[in-house]
């Protein structure tokens, strides 16, 4: 009886356990490799999942290691609840949900193993952001993977499309996982020997696979926390080697000390002989086998090495390096802070941290002409020791002034506007796709230009705003179901072809289409039999993915790795939404509001100065609407670059901020603006009418964009 009590009542503590449920997520699941393990502080009547809590919105750790939860206080988990119980889950439509998109200006809200059936990307990373389907990180495919495919790890057969449920390694490119097989295996190998299963890259595999929401555990592979599970290392070897073993024991007999003692050789450690059967005297201690003897004297030829450690050692010292690596990342993998910029320009202005103001690169061009801003720019990317992160100096040869800030300005605008002009791109202006040129692969001119563009982004350049939604597609996998058209093929020889295709209206005008574009559609192996005029949407749609996508595998990977540049690619690819309008354009055109929406006034303290600069600021207001409506010999684009050396807004903004403040001058006739584009401040003069205001503004803006060209 007594017996049987003891097991109800342990039974009764396992049901206990199991119906204990996260006060986040209002589940009782126990499963640690999903959503961390499950918690419980019985004082407080509080039950958690681990994971539940890193990525809830509204808590981050305000305490140490020891208190609360891991530093999650008491007080801030209760506040979370409270907070979660206001909110429905979008998934299961329930209260309670604590998880957000960390795009701003999304609204989904889940419970975090909602997140996970709703394919939500959770980065045990920096802040622990979460991402919806919508605007989660994705893989780009560089090369046409080669069939049949298997999964790395469970060894199952895997379709090569990157999804949710498939990723690959970014270093190789050959290894694919399926999502819950990754996540298994780098719960169980761990930080220190979670890699690659094909190329055994690290670092850059785990870097990927956090990125995608893989968890990677802060300890040592499972199999080194079983109990003894190296026990066999600390036995040393115990055998006499000797050709004729004298002891009436046996060869695996040792004794303590004596004749009959077993040293082991002192180079491999795998040889050993009793003191008799070698004929070494009592106080010897040291003893060479035949095999490192030889070595040693140089009559062997398998040569010995400088050191050879032990397993023991070796499992030591990487114990060692697997504590010095968990101190390295520990405040990055397991504390919870603010939120990251969730838009392009607060991701810009924190890649724009990277440049340093102390070392510069000086950029010489010899004229100012667009071909010569190129050749410039690439001799500059070419040079062995060149520095991304350093300040660019340029430097013009006809120009006395050499003002750094209106011509680094100046040069990258004309960059960007001579790099859409290369023959790397092809299509309409303001939706160019990447051509394939076998010279540009062989001078590697696709890396050097994808480069330029991150720089001249990151440096305070103009949005690129030229490149077709195909090929951001491509690049970025945003928009995610986007498919070719017709439009994205420009206005070319194929395209007229694969029109023609397009627009048949019967099988006979279409097998003609085919036969005149016979070429291409060998080339892109899309030559075939056609039954029905319904065929053509399948042939068009084969045709626009080889020409604008497979064949361009190696450019845009090499473009790929030069948007790298200063983390560019990495940032785009967490707010792809957001960067869209960046890459693609139109260009945003100015107006008159938006250029008084970039300036920030400065008026005087005195009433009567005061009065007559707002008199002056309702002229400068007249004369931007003039300037809009073509009333003006200066444009507005004249106008900003006047004041700040640049005829389009940055990517990034104005830093410092465009200010503008007035001038008062005892003889209006020599009074004109002013402007200082190092600190983006612009100078009006104060004059007593808006015609003469207007004359002195155009005359001083158009002078300098005369100047602009000597």
């Amino acid at each position: 009886m007594k017996a049987r009590k003891e097991e109800n009542t342990e039974i009764k503590e396992i049901k206990d356990e199991k119906d204990l449920i996260c006060s986040l997520c209002k589940r009782g699941d126990d499963c640690p490799e999903k959503y961390g393990e499950k918690i419980t502080l019985e004082q407080h009547d509080l039950t958690v999942h681990y994971f539940c809590l890193l990525m809830s919105s509204g808590v981050f750790q305000r305490g140490e290691e020891h208190e609360g939860i891991h530093g999650f206080l008491v007080n801030d988990i209760q506040k979370e609840i409270r907070r979660s119980s206001r909110l429905r889950c979008t998934h299961c439509k329930k209260i309670g949900a604590s998880v957000g998109c960390f795009i701003k200006t999304c609204r989904q809200m889940v419970h975090m193993p909602c997140g996970i059936e709703e394919e939500f990307i959770f980065q045990f990373t920096d802040s622990f952001p979460c991402f919806c389907k919508k605007h989660a990180p994705s893989q780009a495919c560089v090369s046409s993977p080669s069939l049949p495919l298997s999964c790395s790890v469970c060894l199952e057969a895997i379709e090569p499309v990157l999804s949710y449920n498939v990723l690959k390694c970014p270093a190789c490119h050959g290894s694919w996982f399926h999502r819950a097989c990754v996540q298994q295996y780098a719960y169980s190998a761990a930080m220190f020997f979670f890699k690659c299963t094909l190329c055994n890259n690290k670092d850059q595999f785990q870097q990927e696979m956090v990125r995608m929401g893989i968890h990677i555990p802060e300890r040592d592979a499972s199999w080194e926390l079983e109990e003894n599970a190296y026990g066999e290392l600390l036995q040393v070897y115990q055998r006499c080697d000797a050709r004729k073993c004298l002891s009436h024991r046996g060869r695996k007999h040792s004794s303590g000390s004596g004749f009959f003692e077993i040293l082991r050789c002192t180079f491999c450690g795998s040889r050993g002989t009793h003191r008799k059967c070698s004929c070494l005297e009592l106080y010897e201690t040291e003893w060479t086998c035949d095999e490192c003897k030889g070595a040693v004297e140089g009559n062997n030829s398998v040569p010995l090495p400088n050191h050879v450690k032990s397993p023991l050692a070796e499992r030591q010292e990487r114990k060692r390096l697997f504590k010095g690596c968990i101190s390295d990342f520990h405040s990055s993998l397991t504390t919870k802070r603010q939120c990251m910029p969730a838009t392009f320009l607060e991701i810009l202005m924190g890649l724009a941290s990277q440049i340093s103001q102390q070392q510069c690169t000086e950029v010489l061009v010899e004229d100012g002409n667009d071909d010569e801003v190129v050749k410039a720019a690439l001799r500059v990317l070419r040079q062995s020791n060149f520095n991304p992160s350093n300040t660019l100096s340029v430097k013009y040869s006809k120009d006395k002034l050499n003002n750094n800030v209106r011509n680094q300005r100046q040069f990258l605008r004309c960059l960007v506007q001579s790099l859409e002009k290369s023959e790397i791109f092809e299509g309409p202006n303001g939706a160019k796709n990447l051509v394939l040129n076998s010279r540009a692969l062989r001078d590697d001119l696709y890396f050097e230009i994808g480069s330029l563009l991150a720089l001249s982004l990151v440096h305070g350049g103009p949005p690129v705003g030229f490149f077709s939604p195909v090929l951001y597609h491509n690049l970025f996998s945003y928009p995610t179901n986007y498919r070719p058209t017709l439009q994205d093929l420009g206005d070319t020889v194929l395209a007229h072809k694969i029109r023609r295709i397009a627009e048949a209206n019967n099988i006979y005008n279409l097998r003609r289409a085919m036969q005149s574009a016979s070429q291409y559609l060998e080339v892109a192996g899309c030559w075939r039999e056609v039954s029905k005029l319904s065929d053509k949407d399948m042939l068009v749609e084969d045709v626009l993915n080889f020409y604008l996508i497979i064949r361009l595998q190696l450019p845009l990977q090499r473009f790929r790795e030069g948007l790298r540049t200063l983390g560019v690619f990495e940032q785009v690819q967490m707010c792809t939404e957001g960067f869209y309008s960046v890459f693609c354009g139109p260009v945003e055109k100015l107006t008159a509001e938006s250029i008084l929406e970039l300036f920030t006034t400065r008026f005087s303290e005195e009433e009567d100065l005061k009065a007559k600069e707002y008199t002056t600021h309702s002229f400068w207001k007249q004369y931007l609407h003039e300037c809009e409506d073509g009333q003006c010999a200066a444009s507005l684009e004249d106008i900003l670059t006047f004041a700040t050396g640049t005829d389009v807004v940055p990517s990034i903004g104005f830093n410092p901020p465009l200010a503008l403040s007035f001038l008062t001058s005892p003889d209006p006739s020599c009074a004109f603006p002013r402007s200082h584009c190092d600190t983006n401040h612009l100078i009006l003069p104060i004059l007593p009418s808006y015609e003469v205001f207007k004359k002195h503004l155009d005359y001083t803006v158009c002078q300098f964009s005369v100047m602009q060209y000597f």
